[in-house]
């Protein structure tokens, strides 16, 4: 527990720069000691930046060399399946951002990998947006606040009109992206959290904006919906309705609605905040968030103490990856073939 964590970052974007590098470098005897980013040239100027000792021509580079115990993966999902599955064939610890995988073949990949090395830490970044309220939301649902559920209503809607001139991004770029699309996994993952899985999914997805310039200036076909409705049949014998949407302008700040028996909640996605109310309430009211039961962005800090033996990987394990693949596969699934399609069966 007292030896150094030598960590290797195999993609330095955003994420990684702002909050994955800082918050390891917080945390006791842990050291980043080398980098690969996209180009030699961006792997120089982050190592430069950063004062990471070593920058690595290519990512089997960093993750074959003797120096590292752990590996971070802050690439595009095409390469989180690769690079983790060579991390685990070389012995070290993963945490790769989410989304976890391209589809649910990669992530039952990375499952079977991960299960033939218990030794070893597996860990996906978790969806952030509730960590402040899931606690309570748990809370309250354990103690019979919704009764049995009914219903689930999740909408997670841009504000903003349609980008209709923009270049491609990776999220729309189906090499880089695989079955991903919006914040669908990012929000499935947190109904994972509160009411569990779905067994059943039938969806239809659009494609607004249909074309767009590559970096290279070429116009590209999209192929990754900007726009989804989804109904599923949940395990715990609820009824989701889940939109996602990037061409809704003007809506309203995103919402999750719980709907049981006995009472509601609703989660406002803009203010983070949690309100609900039983039968015989008129109306509903903000629950407060006590801070004994606040949440709060740990994941660096649980993925060195998970290697030192002091708690176990609970946001999020591969497992739960694998669960928010096969639903984001199963959704791209319905919406190709027109039939509800079984979750588990990705």
């Amino acid at each position: 527990m007292s030896d150094v964590i030598r960590v290797g970052i195999v993609g330095a974007g955003n994420n990684t720069r702002t909050r994955h590098i800082p918050g390891l470098k917080a945390q006791k005897g842990v050291e980043i000691v080398s980098i690969c980013n996209r180009s030699v040239e961006s792997t120089e100027r982050v190592a430069r930046e950063l004062s990471i000792p070593k920058a690595c021509r290519h990512w089997q580079d960093l993750v074959e060399s003797s120096e590292i115990d752990a590996v971070l993966i802050g690439t595009w999902p095409y390469l989180h399946c690769p690079v983790t599955l060579a991390a685990f064939d070389c012995n070290l610890h993963v945490l790769t951002e989410a989304r976890m995988a391209m589809n649910a073949r990669e992530a039952h990949l990375m499952v079977e990998e991960s299960n033939r090395h218990p030794r070893l830490v597996a860990q996906v970044v978790p969806a952030p947006y509730t960590l402040r309220v899931d606690r309570t939301v748990l809370k309250l649902i354990a103690n019979g606040f919704l009764g049995e559920i009914y219903a689930v209503n999740l909408t997670a809607n841009a504000k903003d009109f349609a980008d209709l001139d923009g270049s491609l991004h990776w999220r729309q770029d189906r090499e880089l992206s695989g079955f991903n699309v919006l914040t669908l996994g990012i929000w499935y993952e947190i109904l994972l959290r509160w009411v569990g899985e779905a067994n059943r999914v039938m969806a239809m997805t659009r494609v607004n904006v249909r074309t767009r310039k590559s970096s290279e200036g070429l116009l590209r076909a999209v192929c990754i919906p900007d726009h989804v409705d989804a109904i599923a049949e949940m395990a715990c014998g609820g009824q989701a309705h889940l939109q996602f949407s990037a061409v809704s302008g003007l809506s309203r700040s995103g919402e999750v609605w719980l709907f049981g028996r006995d009472g509601t909640l609703r989660y406002d996605m803009g203010e983070d905040r949690l309100y609900g109310g039983r039968r015989g309430d008129k109306e509903l009211e903000e629950i407060s968030i006590s801070p004994e039961l606040a949440g709060r962005w740990r994941v660096e800090e649980e993925f060195v103490q998970a290697i030192r033996g002091v708690e176990p990987v609970r946001l999020t394990t591969f497992a739960d990856g694998l669960k928010y693949m096969q639903f984001t596969e199963a959704v791209a699934c319905s919406a190709s073939s027109g039939q509800a399609v079984t979750v588990s069966e990705m």
